[in-house]
């Protein structure tokens, strides 16, 4: 299915999912994902940034990472990452675009070893939404538009309990989104509580 075939009929509700799809992004499946173990609920999100090579904004490099398509050749970044199989649920651009890989409804490949609240293996039990940014590096308007509206989308659907940033699921390992991210501003616009959001 793709997005067009979700809209509703005149004067009927919208329809925002479909087995985990969400309407309102561009649908482009990676293999990277898995079933998520039996009986667990969908309760957090995940932020994330990511831009290949670190620090560029255009192209569709993190596309192809996702789908397995990159040319490793293609930049001499991309031979550390050679054969590393990765993805996200979904990924915002910095023109606020949004794409989706991985159906909520399975476990993407973007947390890797992690912990929350004495949980461990994130992945199981989250929603991964990557944002084209460098670690510690700002966010446009756009970006937090598109997330605070896919966040609510998510929460809306899933019983979401919190959302974090990769660095405080795996500290030490990861720094991203990074200082630059904006929590005060995303909860502003989300309106939901501090302790949903990680300790500032």
């Amino acid at each position: 299915m793709n997005p067009s075939e979700l809209h509703p009929a005149p004067g009927a509700p919208e329809v925002l999912w479909d087995k985990g799809w969400y309407r309102h992004a561009r649908w482009l499946a990676s293999p990277n994902f898995g079933p998520r173990p039996a009986g667990t609920d969908v309760n957090l999100i995940v932020v994330h940034s990511i831009s290949l090579p670190p620090g560029r904004f255009e192209g569709d490099h993190v596309q192809a990472l996702f789908t397995n398509r990159l040319d490793w050749q293609a930049h001499p970044y991309f031979e550390g990452i050679r054969g590393l199989e990765v993805s996200a649920h979904f990924y915002v651009r910095r023109d606020g675009a949004l794409w989706q890989f991985v159906s909520c409804a399975d476990r993407a490949w973007h947390a890797g070893a992690s912990s929350y609240e004495g949980r461990e293996n994130c992945n199981d039990f989250s929603v991964g939404i990557e944002l084209e940014g460098l670690e510690g590096g700002v966010f446009e308007a756009a970006q937090y538009e598109t997330l605070a509206s896919l966040c609510a989308a998510i929460a809306g659907h899933y019983p979401i309990e919190g959302i974090t940033g990769h660095e405080h699921i795996a500290p030490g390992r990861k720094q991203d989104p990074g200082v630059g991210f904006d929590w005060v501003l995303l909860r502003d616009m989300l309106g939901w509580s501090a302790t949903q959001f990680p300790a500032s």
